[in-house]
Formats: C-alpha cells, sequence, structure tokens
C-alpha cells in the first residue's frame, strides 16, 4: 500500500503541476500562485489526494534532483557578456547583500516573533534567495530596463547557491552548538564555496568538450548526456562536500552554456520542458507538505515579519549594494520592490525542517510555515504589484522599440544595416555560432539559439520587438517564428520570407497575417550566394509613377523576378522593410539589389514599374547609402 500511495502522490503531483502551468497562463498570474494553490488543495489539508509523507526520504532525494536540474537549466541562460555591464553591482547584491538579508530578517524575527537566536538565523538564511524561477516570468510580463532585467535575473539564479550554503551552515553550527561550531562552520563556507566554484567550472568544460566529440555522442542524444552528467557532478560534489553541488551545478551550467555555446540548441528545449515539470512537482508537493495550521498560527506577528523583510530589509540591502552605481533611484526603488522568494527557498526549508526534527530541536515546523508565508506573501502580493510599480516609477523600456530578424547570413545583415536608420535596436538570432559571430562583427546585437526555444525568446524579449522578420530560407520556420511571435508576445509587425518556387508558402503567410517580404517571391539562398560572392550591385531608386498612356507594369514572368530586389524603402524619414502590400507614392525612396549579370534588364524593369535610378545619390552599399 505504502509502494501504490507513493505512486499516486508522484502521478498527481505531475499531472497538477502541469496543469497549474497551463491554468497560470490562462490566467495570465505566476505559476507559482497556482501550483501553491494546487498543493494545498490537494493535500492532506484538502482533498486528501497528495501525502508527501508516503514518499519518506524519497522526497528529499527528488527535491535536491529537482532543484539541480532547474538551476543547471536556469544558468545555461546566463549571458556572461550581459553580466559584465552590472558586475559590481550583482557581486555586491550576492556577498554583502545576502548578509544584510540574513541578518536583517533575523533580527526581525526575534524581535516581532520572538523567537530564539538560533531559529531567528536560520530563517535569516533561509530568505536571501530571490527565486529565479519567479523573476524570469515577472519580468516577462512586466517590460523593464534591460539592465534593471539584467541585475534582477543575475541575483535571482547567483544568489541561491549562496543562501543555500548559507543555511546548511548555520544548520551545521545550530545542531553542533559548540563554541567552536562558528569557526568550524565559517571554514566549512568557504570550502563549499571554492570546491563548489572549481568543480562548476570542471564540468561545464567536460560536458561541452564531450557534446564537440560526435563520434561519442550520438546524434539526438546531447540533452540526455547533459543531463546525466549535470546530476552526477552534482551527486559527486555532494558525496565530497554537502551541499557544495547546488553551487556546482550553477557554474557548471553557466561554463557550458558559454562554453559550448554551440551546443545548447541541442539541449535546450529538452532541459526547459523538464524544468517547467520539475518546478510544477516541487511547487506542489511542498505546499502540500506545509499544515494550514501552522501557518494561521503565526497569525499578525508572521505577517509582520515577512512585512518588515520585504519592506525594510530588502530596500536597505539594495540600496547598500548599488551605492555608487549608475541605477537611478527609480531603478532602486523597483529592485527593492521586486524580490520574490521561490522553489529553491521551499526546498531548502523543508530539508532544514527535517533535520531540526531529526536532531530533536524544535520549531521546524514553525520555520517551514513562515518560509512559506513569505513566499506567498512575496509572490502574491509584491509579484502582483510589479505591473502597477513598474507604471508609477517609470522603469519600463519605452514600449516596443526592436526589430527582431530570424537568419543571420548575408541578405539579413544587409537589411538589417538599412534598418539601423529606423533607431530601433536591431536584434539577430540564429543557431549557427559562426552566422552569430560575424553579426556581432558588425556591431548588432545577436541572441544564439533556437527562435522556437522559451529560453530564446526569453532572451530575445518578443514583447519589446515591434516588428519580427523571419528570413531564413526555410519558409515554414519564417511561418512558426512570426506566428509564436504573434500570439505570444502580440508583436504587431511579422515580416516572412516566402518559398519563390511555391504559391503554398505564400498563403501561409497571408493566413498568419504577415506580410510578404520585397518586392515579390525571391530565392533567399540565391541572393546569399550572390552578395557573399560579391555578385550584386546596390541601387538609390525614387518612386515616379509612370505616364497613364505606359500601361500595367510589366508580368513578373516577364521581369525576371531575381534579377533585382527591392531591399528597403523610406517615405518621409522612415525605413521599412519592402513587402508585397507596399502601395509606393510619388517620392518614396528605396534600395535595391541588383544582379550583376542582369542589370540592364533589371534596370529597365524597375523603370517600367515607376522606379527611377536616383542621381542625386551615389550608389553605395545599404549601410551608408541609407544615410544619404
Amino acid at each position: 500500500m505504502e509502494n501504490a500511495s507513493q505512486t499516486v502522490t508522484f502521478a498527481i503531483a505531475l499531472a497538477a503541476g502541469v496543469g497549474g502551468h497551463v491554468l497560470s497562463r490562462h490566467l495570465r498570474v505566476p505559476s507559482i500562485v497556482v501550483l501553491l494553490a494546487s498543493g494545498v488543495a490537494l493535500g492532506p489539508d484538502g482533498l486528501g489526494w497528495l501525502a508527501p509523507d508516503a514518499m519518506g526520504h524519497g522526497l528529499i532525494t527528488f527535491v535536491s534532483l529537482g532543484v539541480a536540474v532547474i538551476l543547471f537549466e536556469g544558468a545555461m541562460g546566463l549571458d556572461l557578456r550581459r553580466l559584465r555591464a552590472a558586475a559590481d553591482p550583482i557581486r555586491r547584491l550576492v556577498t554583502w547583500g545576502a548578509l544584510v538579508t540574513a541578518s536583517g530578517a533575523a533580527l526581525g524575527v526575534w524581535w516581532l516573533m520572538e523567537w530564539p537566536v538560533d531559529r531567528a538565523l536560520l530563517y535569516g538564511t533561509l530568505v536571501i534567495v530571490t527565486g529565479p524561477t519567479v523573476i524570469g516570468p515577472l519580468l516577462r510580463a512586466v517590460p523593464v530596463r534591460r539592465r534593471l532585467g539584467t541585475l534582477l535575473e543575475a541575483e535571482g539564479l547567483l544568489i541561491d547557491p549562496v543562501g543555500a550554503i548559507l543555511a546548511a551552515v548555520t544548520l551545521e553550527i545550530v545542531v553542533a552548538g559548540t563554541p567552536g561550531s562558528f569557526a568550524s562552520g565559517a571554514v566549512g563556507l568557504v570550502a563549499r564555496l571554492v570546491f563548489g566554484a572549481v568543480a562548476g567550472v570542471a564540468i561545464g568544460w567536460l560536458l561541452a568538450l564531450l557534446l564537440r566529440r560526435r563520434a561519442i555522442v550520438g546524434e539526438g542524444m546531447e540533452s540526455l548526456v547533459v543531463l546525466g552528467g549535470a546530476l552526477l557532478g552534482y551527486a559527486l560534489c555532494e558525496e565530497v562536500l554537502g551541499e557544495s553541488g547546488i553551487l556546482a551545478v550553477v557554474v557548471a551550467g553557466a561554463a557550458f552554456g558559454n562554453i559550448g555555446r554551440d551546443r545548447v540548441p541541442d539541449v535546450g528545449e529538452f532541459q526547459e520542458l523538464l524544468t517547467l515539470v520539475l518546478i510544477g512537482m516541487l511547487f506542489v508537493l511542498l505546499a502540500a507538505d506545509v499544515r494550514i495550521a501552522d501557518v494561521t498560527s503565526l497569525g499578525w506577528p508572521g505577517i509582520a515579519a515577512v512585512a518588515f523583510v520585504a519592506g525594510v530589509v530588502r530596500p536597505l540591502g539594495v540600496f547598500l549594494c548599488t551605492l555608487g552605481t549608475e541605477f537611478t533611484l527609480r531603478e532602486k526603488l523597483f529592485v527593492s520592490w521586486l524580490g520574490p522568494r521561490g522553489v529553491v527557498a521551499a526546498a531548502i526549508a523543508s530539508f532544514t525542517a527535517t533535520a531540526m526534527d531529526g536532531a530533536g530541536i524544535e520549531g521546524g515546523r514553525e520555520l517551514r510555515a513562515l518560509v512559506f508565508l513569505t513566499i506567498v506573501l512575496t509572490v502574491g502580493v509584491l509579484g502582483g504589484g510589479a505591473p502597477v510599480v513598474s507604471r508609477l516609477l517609470r522603469v519600463r523600456d519605452r514600449g516596443r522599440d526592436s526589430i527582431v530578424i530570424l537568419g543571420v547570413e548575408e541578405l539579413a545583415l544587409t537589411l538589417g544595416d538599412v534598418l539601423r536608420q529606423t533607431n530601433d535596436r536591431i536584434i539577430f538570432v540564429d543557431n549557427n555560432p559562426e552566422h552569430c559571430a560575424a553579426a556581432e562583427r558588425r556591431g548588432f546585437a545577436v541572441v544564439f539559439g533556437d527562435a522556437l526555444e522559451r529560453r530564446t525568446e526569453a532572451q530575445l524579449r518578443l514583447e519589446r520587438a515591434r516588428a519580427v522578420i523571419g528570413l531564413t530560407p526555410s519558409a515554414l520556420l519564417n511561418h512558426h517564428f512570426v506566428v509564436e511571435a504573434r500570439d505570444q508576445f502580440g508583436v504587431p509587425e511579422l515580416y516572412v520570407a516566402a518559398d519563390r518556387e511555391s504559391q503554398v508558402s505564400e498563403r501561409v503567410a497571408e493566413h498568419a497575417e504577415a506580410r510578404v517580404l520585397f518586392d515579390r517571391r525571391k530565392d533567399v539562398e540565391r541572393w546569399n550566394v550572390r552578395l557573399r560572392h560579391g555578385m550584386v550591385e546596390w541601387r538609390n531608386l525614387r518612386f515616379e509613377p509612370p505616364p497613364a498612356e505606359a500601361g500595367e507594369p510589366p508580368a513578373a514572368s516577364s521581369i525576371g523576378p531575381d534579377a533585382f530586389l527591392i531591399l528597403a524603402v523610406r517615405r518621409a524619414s522612415d525605413w521599412a522593410p519592402m513587402h508585397r502590400s507596399w502601395q509606393p507614392e510619388r517620392g518614396d525612396t528605396a534600395i535595391a539589389l541588383v544582379h550583376v549579370a542582369e542589370v540592364e534588364q533589371a534596370q529597365q524593369s524597375l523603370v517600367a514599374m515607376g522606379w527611377q535610378i536616383d542621381e542625386r545619390v551615389p550608389e553605395e552599399k545599404p549601410a551608408q547609402a541609407a544615410t544619404g
């Protein structure tokens, strides 16, 4: 019967976790709110369908491994180049900020709840973490300035291992209860930090090296190898030095994500889905394991203690750690407001409560209950109020101000050069590292990865995009990308390159409410090759409608649709990608690419369509001509 109850508990938690993610998306609320409510409703205080106690010590093991996978996956998305821009405040937040939070929170519960010092210190270390599983979704819903988002995301991920290790060391000191325990705890803290960091770099480097050996790792097995390697590394670090594994997996994930950038797309989608499943299950199980009576027994002093942590301790730590930085007062206030706790805090609180019970130390249930109350209030109240607070403080990005281009080859880069003149931020996305490096050399912002993965979408910040352009040789990939941008992020302007050989791709584009790029369907790969080999000349055009007696422009079949390509058009001072539905007006200007072997034919065709060669501007490359 025990085995049956474990199986049922596991299966229900899995289903409830997945259902919670789906429901939260429909309700447009943070998933943690729905997951916590589901755990309480299905647990012993609700329907009684979930029995976390039935899993025994297996629950602790499952939670430990689940947290390791979640943190590894999150760390893979850390872009070290972005972190360097805010390195100083991030470093302060995860060091001095952690100490301010631990000491301030401990002081608060000691004063307001009259807890003993040892239990107060444990609570202080448990609420250091700020919940990366909650910060990410909140920032997608609240598009704040880029440096502000980078600071919050990095703090949420990097401070988790610091908080976990401090909590473990504090627990060891409390359990030992000897005069020398503090000194040994300090040594243990340093040892865990150093060992975890060094081991993490080694694990990440070895995984990146292994995945480059395609003869060893078969096609399609990348995700399993990385998952197995990360969990093995975590377990070995825990075996060598307890509580060092959590830092090791974070460092390993960051190292793998930056050293093995070319292989991240091979493992990203699987890891991301697994992480969502684990977050759902863990929140449901851990919420079911907390008794409502324990939470309500905390009373007003418990609420006052959480308010003190959020309203006094958090702002104090943020302002101290951002002194002398470029962050404005409004940005500091927003960072102070947004400090939600998440699954890592819940997991460590459960470990700590179990260890306290095993050592015969009182207060484990109350400690876990207060941590869960902290999670609920900081996510439900502070996280829920983040959209309003961001507007009041005016820290949101200035509307939609970016153009995202899928595909980094010659034609896309040429279009990007022209669109720089829009004053929008041009962002490229591609899963080819060589292509990405070429775009970076030309000064573009680049996101490396599979454009349809959630991690990549989050890095692109599509909620800030004014337009998305699908400009790969694959019409199907272009279509999927723009539809995802429209449906999930509400991007208003969609452009796709359609396959010249098929009418189907054009009908699909129209169904997706996307504009077909250029003056007509073009062979993207052919133009990439022409640009790559210098087989193209540039022309600056001005639209002068042909006289009425000239009749209709010649048909596409007689023009030769690949003799030229109208790349972009400008009306007044605004550049835009050329598309099939564009209705040119007198005075419009444009930039066209002309195949050198068909220059005369192309120019005759352009003139017949009403486009005149603009002799006032010398024929130059788009990046230069666009400024003319």
